[in-house]
């Protein structure tokens, strides 16, 4: 079967949304202290960092993000038949990519081991809620 690139874009902004919620919520209430720390560590203006346009390119990313994978979920879904598995692992894949990069980052002190540990599980759960909306709303062509 084809793959269905409407519902493609149509799961992957609703993963993208799922992403930009979860994150604000990681953001704003969970990584809140890490993340002053980290911009005083630094030496970010907070100010900068908290405007549309400090957020604008991370609101861009998680909608990229939910394209990504709605996109793998729709690739891998002809071998791994449909389902809330098949989201699971189609949200990993970018989720461990993004997460080694980040663990390298952490290695050279860019990021604090608190933050990146934080920052991983919160990811990882979000990340999958958001790979099962998205895949929810695809269905083949």
């Amino acid at each position: 079967m084809a793959m269905n690139t409407g519902k493609v874009v149509v799961g992957g902004l609703v993963a993208g949304l799922v992403l930009n919620i979860g994150d604000f919520v990681i953001n704003t209430m969970l990584l809140v202290a890490d993340n002053a720390a980290f911009m005083t560590r630094l030496g970010l203006d907070p100010a900068a960092m908290e405007s549309f346009a400090g957020m604008l390119p991370w609101i861009v990313i998680d909608f990229l993000m939910g394209l990504l994978i709605v996109w793998t979920y729709a690739a891998i879904r002809p071998r791994f038949g449909a389902g809330v598995s098949t989201a699971i692992i189609a949200g990993l894949i970018p989720f461990l990519g993004v997460t080694l990069i980040l663990a390298g980052f952490t290695s050279m002190g860019v990021f604090t081991t608190s933050m990146f540990v934080k920052g991983s599980a919160a990811a990882l759960v979000n990340t999958l809620i958001a790979a099962v909306a998205g895949a929810w709303v695809y269905t083949e062509a």
